[in-house]
């Protein structure tokens, strides 16, 4: 069977058309991405514009997926600027090519979906010639997984939201771990400046909510309020809409933002009279999961941290970071608690954090043994009283609404009047306190706000998965 490879039809334009120089590109843009903030990445939504403008914000989005993980396959989605369908296009002629090398796409997958569902899915490779919303995301891809990952192009091109809904639900059944979704759009189109980073911000709170009714209500008020010079807020909305319907109801999934900049940020290029705005938005796993070998091995680096410390007064010494499974690579905030004969001994922190986990837990460990001036600091005599707690971060989440705190099974960061403080999840338990007490301790005892400070202040919950040796484990060496 003959074959047509799908040929780059903007590089040069909107990225370097030279493999040299694209990939000194793409490594700028990594450099200076955001850490990784999520575990188990199930989807991206990437902005398409030319990389000087969009380039940084999609680095940021694609940084969050796991570049040692086997994909079976990458849905990539983008929403047509050239051509109208009756549902999306597959492309089913052959492979994508980059100035990276071939980019294999499963065709035979494409050509079954438009086998079965004829009425949502065509075999059109014409629609995807001209296209460059799939097109400019693959380079990203290369860079970080090589050639070495097999992708599902796919290019709607309806405007009916009950026909995103029934692609979604042909796709739904492959929102799993062994599968990563790469969602295309960028968000509004040429307002000015300020009124950009306001409307994005909107859109991509309701993208946040993982419910498409809402997003679909927000993309309504936005494109009806009379804002200066708005084309579009969200001109991949179907795709992305398509994504949440699929997500939408799924508990275990949480939309988190990642990165937002818009044209006028560019310091060359940019002008504010008139931007397109840019979010990299990630769908993870609502939290982190650790297989008992992880977890045994990050409480062995917290305990070996801590004697070596005591014991030497010098650092632990690390293994090297590639030995370290993926759980314990991300960029997450943790906790080492100590006690010592059922008594709190030290706890010490990062509410976020810019190394990965294995790294601060062990540098945490160290600082609640030693620097944590509540109490004494450990001696080698203490070590085998010692026991380790330590307790993983999820993402925080600003609240408006103090009911959403569940004692027991949230913690709390208070921030106001530069003052903050931070209560564990466990916290509340351990204590039996009401959720007035809860936020009243945290406001007075720990931000230093007063007993109704927190009414006041910013309030940011998360969750905490706790990870602890069930007998004392220290032994201090003879």
């Amino acid at each position: 069977m003959k074959t047509t490879p799908r040929t780059p039809a903007v590089a040069g334009r909107f990225y370097a058309a030279t493999p040299g120089k694209l990939k000194e590109e793409l490594v700028r843009l990594f450099t200076q991405a955001r850490e990784k903030e999520c575990n188990n990445v199930r989807a991206v939504i990437s902005p398409h514009a030319g990389y000087v403008f969009s380039g940084g914000v999609a680095a940021s989005a694609f940084n969050q997926i796991d570049v040692r993980k086997k994909y079976k396959r990458i849905f990539i989605i983008g929403s047509s600027h050239h051509v109208r369908l009756q549902g999306a296009a597959v492309y089913t002629s052959g492979d994508f090519l980059t100035p990276l090398g071939i980019v294999t796409v499963d065709t035979a997958f494409c050509e079954q979906l438009a086998v079965d569902y004829p009425d949502l899915f065509t075999a059109d490779s014409q629609a995807h010639r001209a296209e460059h919303s799939i097109e400019v995301q693959l380079p990203f891809l290369q860079h970080l997984l090589g050639n070495n990952f097999v992708i599902i192009p796919m290019i709607i091109g309806t405007s009916r939201p009950a026909v995103c809904k029934r692609i979604a639900e042909v796709l739904s059944p492959y929102v799993r771990e062994e599968n990563l979704f790469v969602i295309s759009t960028d968000f509004s189109h040429y307002p000015p400046y300020n009124l950009a980073v306001e409307t994005d911000a909107r859109t991509k709170d309701a993208i946040l909510t993982n419910d498409p009714d809402v997003l679909l209500r927000t993309i309504q008020h936005n494109e009806s309020s009379g804002i200066p010079g708005l084309a579009t807020c969200l001109c991949g909305w179907t795709s992305v809409l398509t994504l949440l319907y699929m997500t939408n109801g799924n508990k275990m999934l949480n939309y988190v933002p990642i990165d937002y900049k818009n044209s006028g940020d560019d310091p060359v290029y940019g002008e504010r009279e008139q931007v397109v705005g840019y979010w990299g938005i990630a769908v993870c796993d609502s939290e982190l999961r650790f297989s008992a070998t992880e977890e045994k091995l990050l409480l062995d680096l917290a305990r070996e941290s801590i004697e070596q410390a005591v014991i030497t007064g010098r650092k632990s010494p690390l293994k090297p970071q590639v030995e370290y499974p993926g759980a314990l690579q991300h960029h997450c905030g943790a906790f080492v608690t100590l006690h010592q004969n059922n008594q709190l001994r030290g706890c010490i922190g990062r509410i976020r954090s810019d190394v990965p986990l294995y790294l601060l837990v062990s540098e945490m460990a160290v600082a609640a043994a030693l620097y944590d001036d509540r109490f004494p600091p450990v001696t080698k005599k203490d070590l085998e009283e010692i026991t380790i707690d330590i307790t993983v971060l999820s993402p925080m989440e600003e609240i408006h609404d103090v009911n959403r705190i569940e004692p027991g099974k949230h913690g709390i960061l208070i921030e106001g009047r530069g003052r903050s403080g931070v209560f564990l999840p466990q916290v509340a338990k351990e204590t039996g306190w009401t959720r007035e007490e809860f936020l009243g301790h945290c406001s007075r005892d720990k931000a230093g706000l007063g007993w109704d400070g927190w009414k006041t202040a910013r309030i940011f919950i998360f969750t905490g998965i706790i990870i602890a040796y069930q007998t004392p484990g220290m032994a201090a060496p003879q």
